[in-house]
């Protein structure tokens, strides 16, 4: 069960961590040298994949960081659906932070730094809580290690959160940096950052990375149909024809 990648597996993990020793801490408080772990989940493709393992987070009395993209093709973060799912985070203890395309404003830092600043400001209205700390989206390597706030707020690739501390990520649907529990930071007793995507964790009765994508792209289509009928009378009346063929 090494790598379970799903709901039970991703209990299982904390759980491990938590009787290793570790405790649970945010990025305001996550010292590198202390048995600390940041719970850092972004959220490139879907708001609703997060609630489940920000249950399992919330029942085992832990908050995490879930960050949302604010220019995404994915999902609607201003939609009404995309609130609600936000809201949900906030009521079960867990802090909203931006994740961050930086690659959508160019080479220059200026730009970077407004478009940070631009979009915290649209998720702080969404979000009605301040958004303290960013994560980069798919970053740069010049954005990693980035020493210093970013639009006043502090990021998840300063140097205390991504060197002197651990960093382990399942970017991709794999451990890339080894699986968290054989990283080099529990060896050396130090803190680490574990960075999880929640789609990957959610199965919904599938296998496999391809499999957990497709059953995606059928619950967005889905979603799509049915406000397509909701606010279309033509496809209403389409989508009523085809359900009784």
């Amino acid at each position: 069960m090494h790598d379970d990648f799903s709901l039970a597996g991703y209990q299982s993990l904390i759980g491990e961590l938590i009787a290793r020793g570790y405790q649970v801490r945010g990025y305001d408080d996550a010292e590198p040298k202390q048995l600390h772990v940041i719970l850092r989940h972004d959220l490139d493709m879907s708001l609703q994949a997060a609630l489940p393992i920000a249950e399992i987070e919330h029942q085992l009395g832990l908050k995490g960081h879930y960050f949302v993209l604010m220019r995404t093709e994915m999902y609607n973060p201003c939609s009404a659906r995309a609130a609600q799912a936000i809201g949900h985070l906030q009521r079960l203890g867990h802090e909203i932070g931006l994740h961050l395309d930086a690659s959508l404003y160019g080479n220059e830092e200026s730009a970077v730094e407004a478009g940070a600043q631009a979009e915290s400001v649209i998720l702080e209205q969404i979000a009605g809580a301040p958004v303290r700390f960013i994560s980069f989206h798919r970053p740069a390597k010049a954005l990693i290690g980035r020493a210093g706030a970013l639009a006043g707020r502090q990021h998840a690739y300063e140097p205390r959160f991504f060197s002197e501390m651990g960093y382990c990520s399942d970017s991709r649907g794999a451990w890339h940096y080894g699986h968290p529990l054989d990283h080099p930071a529990l060896r050396d007793r130090r803190a680490l950052q574990l960075l999880t995507h929640p789609i990957w964790w959610i199965s919904g009765g599938v296998d496999g990375l391809a499999a957990k994508l497709e059953q995606f792209v059928g619950e967005r289509a889905d979603l799509l149909r049915q406000e397509l009928a909701a606010n279309c009378e033509p496809y209403r009346e389409t989508l009523a024809n085809l359900s009784r063929e």
